[in-house]
């Protein structure tokens, strides 16, 4: 199994969403899947000028040189897409839709009906597949992460993949935290590494790891004092919050 992933956060290596993308490519990896992993900001990828020329004058072609151009075969050929990204204003990061926009070369520009919807197929080589999604989020509450739920699915549906389930932590911006005073994180970063093995196994996240992931690691009042705490710090300081 190819499996191709994309982290899509500014922060990069280390960041607070790759502590959690990590663990679970490593799952995929111990189940044998080949897992190469992409960070967004280390690329030049340039915005889709919406001419569609990769559909008409040079088709499945981009009219961009960049990086994006290496990456057509690999989304091409593999098997599951993990998207990885902190929410930001609701939804994916900037780099993260970015490479997204670029993908449409990999569809004709014909419509075609699935399931009673507009959709384009897909070009002659292109697999589908599935999509897995691993997202962090700063503020408490999971039903933040409802609006990019709802754009990664509908791109699913769009590009004729199966969404593969959601590695969802809120209150992400405690993880450094709780990491920086000692506390053990072992079974949230266990349950990813599971989540990757399952993926393989059985070709979905299960929901009872979803759950795992997703669960408290503090109470609601003691991370917004904490967070604030942080932020009046750096106020105070002129730094840049570590979080």
């Amino acid at each position: 199994m190819k499996v191709l992933a994309f982290n899509g956060s500014p922060k990069g290596e280390g960041g607070n969403t790759d502590l959690l993308l990590r663990p679970f490519l490593e799952g995929m990896r111990e189940e044998g899947a080949e897992v190469e992993l992409f960070y967004l900001n280390r690329l030049r990828i340039r915005p889709c000028n919406g001419r569609f020329t990769c559909w008409t004058k040079t088709p499945g072609r981009c009219v961009h040189d960049d990086d994006m151009t290496s990456l057509y075969p690999k989304l091409a050929e593999a098997e599951v897409w993990v998207l990885a990204t902190p929410v930001y204003v609701d939804g994916m990061t900037g780099t993260l839709k970015v490479m997204l926009d670029r993908m449409i070369p990999l569809v004709q520009p014909y419509f075609e009906l699935r399931e009673g919807h507009c959709r384009h197929p897909l070009r002659e080589g292109v697999k589908g597949g599935k999509v897995a999604l691993v997202a962090t989020c700063g503020f408490w509450e999971k039903d933040n992460f409802d609006p990019l739920l709802v754009h990664v699915r509908a791109m699913c549906r769009n590009v004729g993949r199966e969404f593969a389930g959601a590695l969802l932590r809120p209150h992400g911006g405690g993880l450094k935290l709780l990491l920086r005073l000692g506390l053990p994180l072992d079974e949230l970063f266990g349950a990813c590494r599971e989540a990757g093995r399952r993926l393989v196994r059985e070709g979905r996240i299960p929901e009872e790891l979803e759950r795992k992931v997703a669960e408290e690691l503090m109470p609601l009042d003691q991370y917004v004092e904490a967070a604030n705490a942080i932020f009046r710090a750096a106020l105070e300081e002129g730094e840049v919050p570590d979080l």
